[in-house]
């Protein structure tokens, strides 16, 4: 069975740091893009940053120079590290993973969530 689980989260203050962690199992993780999603209430849930699977990054505007997105293809982790963290990025936030297979068809994978809150 495929699982992502989110670990990392809780309420921060203004300019603090969290790590989130995400450990997958079922998959063969050197083969997946992962990244990170986040949703807050009323919003779109949209891309926070992305690892491919050969190592490439990419990050939202919103958060460049703040978050850094590793993995460790060892161990199964993709990891989010998040300074300088603003009320903005209150959030739940979402480890995905997914592989392309050909032109059309993709493997696609989340986890459950988990709350990030940053207070006033």
């Amino acid at each position: 069975q495929v699982q992502l689980v989110e670990s990392g989260g809780g309420l921060v203050q203004p300019g603090g740091s969290l790590r989130l962690s995400c450990a997958a199992s079922g998959i063969i993780f050197s083969a997946y893009d992962m990244g990170w999603y986040r949703q807050a209430p009323g919003k779109q849930r949209e891309l926070v940053a992305r690892i491919g699977s050969g190592g490439s990054i990419d990050y939202a505007d919103s958060v460049k120079g703040r978050f850094t997105i590793s993995r460790d293809n060892v161990k199964s982790a993709v990891y989010l590290q998040m300074n300088s963290l603003k009320p903005d990025d209150t959030a739940v936030y979402y480890c995905n993973g997914v592989r392309f297979r050909g032109l059309i068809s993709r493997d696609d994978y989340w986890g459950q969530g988990i709350q990030v809150t940053v207070s006033s």
